[in-house]
């Protein structure tokens, strides 16, 4: 089956504008390779790939989940559904919803990204995730997107009985009750132009390491205290 055949029953969604879900199924590198084979130098913005519907995807999903929490649990105030919002759009999750819906085998990137196993990085995945939902939401309005996303976040939303703590606090707390240092956390890289930026935040404690890659240095930070624990608890 074709990438983009299988890329529209992934979503359950037949595209009105196919050019589209191309955009949004479309690595950086691949647009790289695309201009290097015509013999032109390739182009570092971005343009033509999926990082423009990334932008509108990650608005549509925080609206979206925003909202389903509201729905969900009408009880609990911001400082509970905060944390909520923050678990059910952060990098690991969106980058396994990708891995369970098969979108590794309709992403498209460079030859040589591919053999690198670009496809099955997290960030690669979790921007590609959004970028769809961008998609989505474009081709057929916010009902498609909402459709979309009730459904395959229906797991992680049934999974949080209680509001997941927050990584950074999780990892002080979990280091506290050992007698062990606070963490320490710094930048280890900052690329990209101003309105894009990737921040690599690395982050020690207890003879360990952990790492976070993400568009705001918060973010970074959560990821890299998640890694952490991930590596502490074993």
């Amino acid at each position: 089956m074709p990438a983009h055949a299988r890329a529209q029953e992934i979503l359950g969604h037949d595209f009105a504008k196919p050019d589209l879900l191309r955009e949004a199924l479309t690595h950086r590198s691949a647009v790289a390779g695309r201009l290097l084979a015509r013999g032109r130098t390739a182009r570092s913005n971005g343009a033509g790939s999926n990082e423009r519907l990334e932008f509108i995807g990650d608005r549509v999903l925080g609206l979206l989940i925003a909202e389903w929490l509201a729905e969900r649990f009408p009880q609990e105030q911001e400082g509970q559904l905060g944390p909520r919002l923050a678990h059910l759009v952060s990098q690991p999750v969106l980058a396994g919803i990708a891995e369970r819906l098969g979108l590794p085998a309709v992403l498209q990137v460079a030859p040589g990204e591919s053999r690198a196993g670009v496809r099955r990085l997290a960030t690669v995945l979790a921007d590609a995730m959004e970028a769809l939902i961008g998609a989505l939401y474009l081709d057929g309005g916010l009902e498609t997107a909402r459709r979309f996303v009730r459904h395959a976040w229906d797991d992680p939303m049934n999974s949080l009985a209680e509001p997941p703590k927050d990584p950074k606090t999780a990892l002080q707390e979990w280091l506290l009750a050992r007698g062990m240092q606070l963490p320490n956390y710094t930048m280890v890289s900052r690329e990209g132009p101003p309105h894009d930026p990737v921040f690599v935040i690395a982050v020690a404690a207890a003879g360990q390491e952990g790492t976070g890659t993400a568009g705001s240095k918060r973010i970074a930070e959560r990821l890299a205290a998640e890694d952490l624990l991930r590596k502490l608890r074993g």
